[in-house]
């Protein structure tokens, strides 16, 4: 795990990604196979630094297994992967990623639902130590500061001294989200988080995600279209483990690739 001037990466220090080009993420060329069968084939992707990114595809389409290489989860057959120019994930084991700055969410909220809100968070601070220690730790003011900041964030000032796991499954996603923030991170993977969602939760999280954009790179893994459409900067379409189309929601609503092979599957039409 090294860098441009090959010196060695220390766990504790705070990676900053080269995106002198505007580039954050760099997937080059990536080919993932399971038992003969290829999850991902010669994919190329990169998103931006600052920008909001949606990733559609049918079923099996490559979109998790993209997720799982990127965050050290899976290692490819072949391929590059890095964080800005010369940060290389495929060095790196996931807790390295993740304390490099990359932050995944994965559909089913995981909280700790005996902990109120703001302990989750505190429990997430960037540079925790371990459960216990970060319990009894008393925090300084600048992530008291930090804490309230990300309460207003994901709008769960209110609920800061409820127990996690009397919120709503909306509010517990807005906390993992919160948690992932309280680590600092530079890109947010985030997967399918309206699933399962009151059409007024969906419509405050598509406010959360944009929200974040800027501030961080945020790449949604979602099948509720109509949610893409209501956040959708640029869309990666995903097919059989290849990037099949990108671009606007309207470029690729009217592409007739997409719609062949995946806009009519899930319209029925």
């Amino acid at each position: 795990m090294s860098r441009e001037a090959g010196s060695p990466l220390l766990e504790e220090e705070n990676i900053k990604p080269d995106t002198r080009h505007g580039v954050i993420l760099y997937v080059e060329d990536v080919s993932v196979s399971f038992d003969g069968f290829k999850a991902l084939n010669d994919l190329s992707l990169y998103i931006n630094d600052g920008e909001l990114r949606c990733l559609i595809g049918a079923n099996g389409a490559g979109k998790t297994t993209l997720m799982d290489v990127i965050t050290g989860k899976t290692r490819p057959d072949v391929g590059k992967v890095s964080f800005g120019q010369q940060v290389n994930l495929l060095e790196m084991d996931e807790a390295q990623i993740a304390r490099a700055g990359i932050g995944r969410k994965f559909q089913k909220p995981t909280v700790f639902e005996n902990l109120t809100v703001f302990e989750n968070l505190e429990l997430s601070l960037h540079g925790d130590k371990g459960i216990w220690a970060n319990l009894f730790h008393k925090l300084s003011g600048e992530q008291s500061d930090e804490i309230a900041q990300i309460l207003h964030t994901i709008g769960l000032v209110g609920e800061c001294n409820m127990q996690a796991g009397a919120l709503s499954h909306g509010q517990k996603q807005w906390l993992e989200i919160g948690m992932l923030l309280a680590a600092k991170p530079r890109l947010l993977l985030v997967d399918e988080p309206v699933a399962g969602m009151t059409a007024q939760e969906t419509e405050r999280t598509a406010e959360l995600l944009t929200s974040l954009a800027g501030d961080h790179s945020v790449v949604v893994v979602e099948h509720d279209m109509a949610f893409v459409r209501s956040i959708a900067r640029k869309v990666t379409v995903l097919h059989q483990g290849s990037v099949l189309a990108e671009g606007s929601m309207s470029e690729i609503q009217s592409n007739p690739e997409v719609v062949r092979v995946y806009l009519g599957e899930e319209t029925g039409e």
